[in-house]
């Protein structure tokens, strides 16, 4: 393994192409703490910024057989996690927004029979949740109603945690499509 780190990053990046793990082993080497330092400026959280480093490596793994690296390694690098970061970041306004309407709905400004509706709508989503896979609601379950981590749920089941994000995501894609309509008139 120590041979790879004389390799040039263009060598790795043919390497990479062709599966070699070590190859793979030394770009995350070379470049990982300094990915994880720029993450962690723009998002000023260390965990966010090892998730982000994480699931570019991980992408970076699984489309090596695609890759098209027109500039250096590093720059490609660095602007895959740039691309990422400001995905996040949208996602988060967009998160944000949302809250700020639910808030908006706090019972304190609710009548009885916006209460009613929304025990109803609790009770639609809960009908809906028990539809899915039991991994699924109990994966979900703990994100939403215990607030765990996706590592800590993640530890918890023994899982993968990229298991636990693609159970979540199946989980909010299965309600969403369910309740579309539903959110469409409160929301918009």
């Amino acid at each position: 393994m120590a041979a790879y780190s004389a390799y040039s990053d263009q060598e790795l990046t043919v390497l990479l192409k062709q599966g070699d793990q070590y190859a793979y082993a030394e770009i995350y080497g070379r470049y990982v703490k300094g990915l994880v330092r720029f993450a962690e400026t723009k998002l000023y959280s260390l965990e966010d910024a090892r998730d982000l480093i994480q699931d570019v490596f991980v992408g970076l793994w699984s489309d090596r057989d695609s890759l098209e690296i027109n500039e250096s390694l590093k720059s490609y690098l660095f602007g895959i996690v740039r691309f990422q970061i400001i995905n996040r970041i949208r996602k988060n306004i967009v998160r944000e927004d949302y809250a700020a309407k639910l808030r908006a709905l706090s019972p304190a400004y609710v009548s009885l029979e916006e209460e009613l509706e929304l025990k109803e709508l609790e009770s639609n989503i809960k009908a809906k949740l028990s539809e899915l896979p039991e991994k699924t609601q109990a994966i979900f379950q703990k994100s939403r109603e215990q607030h765990l981590s996706i590592k800590e749920i993640a530890e918890e089941l023994n899982l993968s945690e990229q298991t636990v994000k693609n159970q979540i995501s199946i989980a909010l894609k299965y309600l969403k499509k369910s309740f579309s309509a539903f959110f469409f008139t409160i929301f918009w």
